[in-house]
């Protein structure tokens, strides 16, 4: 039997279904479904992904049987629309639209108004009584063909375009439009290309194209960078057009039937009165509001066309009882006639998306496994995203349209490459234009958020933002941008490259500088809800890295169970407390050194009592001093006499102790349990600040659990010596006190030969954490800090899909975290085990720890709600 090709739409019935997404691709399967539900979509057909896989595998040729399929669905396209392709009396258009399995929003090309030429343009004039707009159709199309078929870059007609207008003014009669079309379709003849006049060679043309852009740069990068494989390819659906260009009674727009900033439910969008689509998503015109819940000026069309505003809430209501999804809604208004162009699972952002799942929980739509599911963890990290301080002061120099929430800070940049310039120098910048547009997709990728001067709720730069979890401002109309100068004007200030300015994505305000702003608090409502259905379903417990009281509070507040990682070398942060230890690490002789360690042993028990405080009742894993001595002291010329004059002691003996203390490599030196067995009373001063404070709140009725850590160990005989040390000095204080809590001793498991021999390890802890961070470095052989050397062009060069330090590497390291959890357990049945460092946060790493069977995972504080949800998906079979 023959490949078969294509599928068509039309009257109610369709050869497709939403499960053809993979052959039909997003739109098509949409497109297809709608009809089967018998709501008002123009008939068309859909050519299938293999289609276009079979164009590239075979050099960009078609498949033999195809032109002849396609003449069949062009004659059953024909008899649905009562109209013939390229009659000169009553003509059928067509749009060419892509449609890739994975949705890509902007990524690809569209053709609008196909079929038009010199004939079907009058045909039409005549046809609809209505001859401005036909050429202005006719004028549409060859733009886009121009462009999007020919190559030649949209630009060079829209300065001919400009200058035809200010010559004729902005309001073109029927006359001018097709002496504008004219002008147009010279600038095609200038590039040496003739604008093709035979509706059939249009259509051929602009298959091709479509298919083309599936392997263009933008679609390149943005499928590399949102993980969707290269060969999955796109459909083209051709469709009959509608016209929402055809005057007061006509429109067209977007609409959510969600809040995809809030997840609020009920209609939200905008659309535009006599236009077409892509007026609206390319951000060339401002839109107006669908209603009063949605943003923007103009008028609504809930005031002007109550009908189809009600026919649309009605629309919204089907498709959300059948998809039980949140949908985005392509449509038209043809005189006063609702069209359906698209629906498809719609982009939200992360808080909307959370309110979104709980709200369709309540409502009976899915259930809470199904909620889970549907929450990508990652994306949790964008509800908790910074806001700006309310008390700070902030000069606001522009207001525009809040398009997807949080605040971002960095400095001004105009084009993609600059912000790759930024990036590669660690600055922050605010990518900033007229409106953005599919080659804008490396900077908004990298940018720290994107702000511009027109485009609406639903333009490019809005829907891509919102996906990306940027901040980000579009239609600030009172900006005026000069790409020449590299600068823009807001009112009477002057903002150029590189000056720093900060956006507010929740409330469109553009501020001129750095303005202050507040780490989130979190949330209490939906994701709250959600957060507590994943812990009824988790097996693995999570714990936050907190090293200030502080951290612990906000830990708990997220839903950390207890603390996996207080990094007791981060408390010396503070000037204070950071002279003391330079004092330790400077002394001379052990009285000096033990008159240093008395000014650290009362810093560190305060902040050690904080911390018990804010984790009363739960487990505190505190690991002792960890880096190599030298971390703590100055490395620059300049530093170092600051420093030595502040510590009363000479330059030249600063400089030499540092030179003593110099590690070739620090991952590999005198560190972690090796100063404890050099340097035994470092060691004693931090086990007596912990359990003074322990003791002290003991004393006070608070439960107290501290767990006592030894890091880098390598030989069972430093655990054991170290661990009696911790032993003794903890007994020692909780005899001074009279009563103590109860307390654990256990390892960080960090060197590959810590892990090759757990259970030698293990016999002699109360647990053991898999410090992952320093274990994958261990087992690659490089470090963090010379990663930026090398890792992007492993990157580029497809050798690493991501940082290992960032994505967990179960296929290596993976196996001995393997290896050491179970020969602890072969030593200790019951023994606790635990991953502390970022990679207690990485779902793809949670999924593997739940697998094995370990006890708990521990990451920064506004990871936890990420590492709770992948905790859930690892236990319901759905993880990373």
């Amino acid at each position: 039997m023959a490949q078969r090709w294509i599928y068509a739409f039309a009257q109610g019935k369709a050869e497709g279904s939403r499960e053809m997404r993979s052959l039909l691709g997003g739109k098509g399967a949409g497109l297809a479904e709608m009809t089967n539900l018998g709501l008002p979509v123009p008939p068309g057909f859909t050519i299938s992904t293999e289609a276009c896989n079979w164009f590239f595998q075979h050099g960009e040729r078609w498949p033999e049987d195809l032109a002849e399929e396609l003449d069949r669905a062009m004659a059953a396209l024909e008899e649905a629309a009562g109209k013939r392709f390229g009659d000169p009396e009553n003509p059928l258009l067509v749009s060419v639209r892509s449609g890739a399995a994975v949705s890509m929003p902007g990524m690809m090309d569209t053709v609008l108004n196909l079929g038009l030429n010199d004939t079907t343009a009058s045909a039409l004039a005549r046809r609809t009584g209505n001859p401005r707009f036909a050429w202005d159709s006719y004028r549409r199309f060859v733009t886009m063909f121009g462009d999007v078929v020919l190559g030649i870059h949209y630009t060079r007609f829209a300065r001919v375009e400009e200058e035809f207008r200010r010559d004729h003014g902005q309001e073109l009669e029927a006359e001018q439009l097709q002496q504008l079309t004219e002008r147009l379709r010279e600038v095609i003849a200038e590039y040496g290309q003739a604008f093709p006049q035979e509706p059939r060679e249009q259509l051929r043309f602009a298959i091709d194209a479509v298919f083309r852009s599936y392997n263009s740069h933008r679609a390149r990068y943005y499928r590399k960078t949102h993980g969707i494989p290269d060969d999955a390819g796109t459909a083209v659906n051709v469709q009959a057009m509608v016209f929402g260009n055809m005057g007061p009674t006509s429109g067209t727009g977007v609409a959510f039937t969600r809040n995809p900033k809030t997840g609020e439910p009920g209609l939200f969008g905008e659309w535009l009165p006599n236009a077409q689509g892509e007026d609206v998503v390319a951000g060339i015109r401002t839109p107006c509001p669908i209603n009063g819940s949605s943003h923007g000026e103009g008028p609504t069309l809930h005031d002007t066309h109550p009908d189809i505003y009600a026919e649309l809430e009605e629309v919204r209501t089907r498709l959300e009882s059948h998809f039980k999804e949140m949908q985005d809604i392509e449509f038209t208004i043809e005189e006063r006639k609702l069209y359906l162009l698209q629906t498809r699972t719609g982009k939200r952002t992360a808080q909307a998306a959370v309110r979104i799942v709980v709200d369709l929980v309540d409502e009976g739509l899915i259930d809470r496994a199904e909620a889970l599911a549907r929450i990508e963890p990652r994306s949790l990290e964008f509800v908790l995203r910074p806001v700006i301080s309310p008390d700070a002061p902030k000069q606001v120099i522009a207001k525009g349209l809040d398009a997807s929430p949080g605040a971002a800070c960095g400095r001004v940049v105009f084009h993609s490459s600059d912000v790759q310039e930024f990036y590669d120098r660690d600055e922050p910048t605010i990518l900033v234009r007229l409106e953005t547009s599919p080659e804008d997709i490396q900077g908004m990728t990298l940018a720290a958020g994107v702000l511009t001067a027109r485009g609406g709720q639903t333009s490019h730069a809005a829907v891509v933002a919102r996906g990306m979890g940027k901040p980000c401002v579009v239609g600030t109309s009172d900006i005026q941008v000069d790409y020449a100068r590299e600068l823009f004007y807001a009112g009477d200030v002057v903002i150029r490259k590189g000056d720093w300015i900060t956006i507010d994505g929740g409330s469109g305000e553009v501020m001129e500088g750095k303005v202050e702003m507040l780490s989130p608090a979190g949330d209490s409502g939906a994701m709250s809800t959600l957060l507590q259905w994943a812990d009824d379903v988790a097996k693995l417990a999570v714990r936050a890295n907190a090293d200030t009281g502080a951290d612990a509070e906000r830990a708990r507040a997220l839903g950390a169970v207890g603390i996996g990682l207080c990094r007791t070398e981060h408390m010396f942060f503070q000037p204070h407390a950071l002279r003391a230890m330079r004092r330790m690490i400077l002394a001379d002789d052990a009285r000096s050194q033990q008159r240093a360690l008395s000014e650290i042993l009362p810093l560190q028990r305060d902040m050690f009592r904080e911390i018990f405080t804010a984790m009363e009742g739960l487990p505190v894993t505190i690991r002792l001093l960890d880096p190599p001595l030298h971390e703590f002291l100055p490395t620059r010329e300049a530093d170092v006499s600051e420093v030595a004059d502040d510590l009363g002691v000479r330059a030249d003996a600063l400089w030499g102790r540092l030179e003593q203390l110099r590690e070739a490599n620090p991952m590999l030196g005198h560190r972690g349990v090796r100063v404890g067995i050099t340097s035994p009373d470092v060691y004693a001063t931090q086990v007596r600040a912990i359990f003074e404070a322990a003791c002290e709140l003991t004393a006070q009725g608070k439960v107290v659990m501290p767990e006592v850590m030894i890091p880098l160990v390598a030989l069972e005989s430093e655990l054991v010596r170290v661990r009696q040390l911790v032993i003794d000095t903890a007994e020692e204080v909780i005899a001074r006190f009279g009563k103590g809590p109860e307390y654990k001793v256990g390892t960080m498991i960090e060197l590959p030969r810590a892990a090759l021999l757990a259970d030698a390890i293990a016999a002699h802890a109360d647990f053991l954490s898999f410090g992952t961070n320093d274990l994958t470095q261990l087992c690659y052989g490089f470090s963090r800090d010379d990663m930026g050397r090398f890792f992007p062009a492993y990157q580029r060069e497809g050798l690493l899909a991501d940082s290992p330090l960032s994505v967990f590497d179960v296929e290596g390291v993976g196996q001995l975290v393997r290896i050491g959890t179970e020969k602890g357990r072969e030593a200790k049945p019951r023994l606790k085990i635990g991953v502390c460092g970022e990679h207690g946060g990485d779902p793809h790493g949670i999924t593997f720890f739940h697998q094995i069977g370990m006890d708990y995972v521990s990451c920064s504080p506004y990871r936890v709600p990420v590492a709770r949800l992948a905790a859930a998906h690892a236990a319901l079979g759905r993880g990373a």
